[in-house]
Parts: C-alpha cells; sequence; structure tokens
C-alpha cells in the first residue's frame, strides 16, 4: 500500500501549517512506500541546500523503516550503523525524516529540512499526524 496524492498534500500542508506557526521557512517532501517523490514543497526563502536534505531524509526514514534520528543514535562512531550515512548514494541520520503510517502499515515518509534538527522533526511529526 502507498501514500496517496491527495494523503501526501494533507501531509505536506500539515507540515507547511506548523512550520508557518514555528515562523519557519522549510522544505518538506513525502515519498511514498517505495521511496518515490510523490509531493514536495518549498516555502518562499527556504534553504536551496536543504531540498535536498528534505528528500534524502524521507527516502532514508523508509529504507530503514525508523525515524532518521532514530538511525542517527545507530550510526556514532562505535555504534552499528557507522558510517551508514555513505550508503545508497547518500543518506541523512540527524532529525527531520519520519515515517508515515496508515494503522500499522507504512506507507511513505516525510522529510523536512530547514532549520534546527529540533524543529526539523517538530515539522515532520506535525506532517504524519494527519494521518493518524
Amino acid at each position: 500500500m502507498n501514500i496517496t496524492l491527495a494523503q501526501a498534500q494533507a501531509v505536506v500542508k500539515a507540515a507547511l501549517d506548523k512550520s508557518k506557526k514555528l515562523k519557519l521557512q522549510m522544505n518538506v517532501a513525502v515519498v511514498d512506500a517505495g521511496t518515490n517523490l510523490v509531493a514536495f514543497s518549498r516555502m518562499d526563502d527556504a534553504w536551496l541546500g536543504s531540498i535536498d536534505i528534505a528528500i534524502k531524509k524521507a527516502k532514508t526514514a523508509r529504507y530503514f523503516n525508523m525515524n532518521t534520528g532514530e538511525i542517527g543514535k545507530l550510526s556514532q562512531p562505535g555504534g552499528p550503523l557507522f558510517n551508514i550515512e555513505h550508503s545508497n548514494l547518500g543518506l541523512i541520520t540527524f532529525p527531520g525524516g519520519v515515517l508515515l503510517k496508515q494503522g500499522e502499515e507504512i506507507i511513505g515518509a516525510i522529510g523536512v529540512s530547514g532549520s534546527t534538527v529540533e524543529n526539523d522533526h517538530a515539522v515532520a511529526e506535525a506532517g504524519a499526524l494527519v494521518l493518524g
């Protein structure tokens, strides 16, 4: 099962609404279960360098079926996934990538970039909450 375009657009809208409340300019990407880009939005004045980061955060979360912040904890020096960020044409292993689920089934992921990792994660979580 994959996220629909309508669902992806609702996720992006919720993330953008959270960004506006926090007075942030973000890039927001939503991928389906196969890591294909379904929806993307770049807010006015959001960093250009964060476009790729947002997409890679979404893909990273889905590749390993966990939020990117969790992967980051495992990829520290001495950790079981140390240097994993060099695989798959580059991964992002800090917060801002969150799985999207319908019930217990993973249907995609959201990636957000443009602020601190804490803010990126909060905005991604706000998007994910739309799906329940």
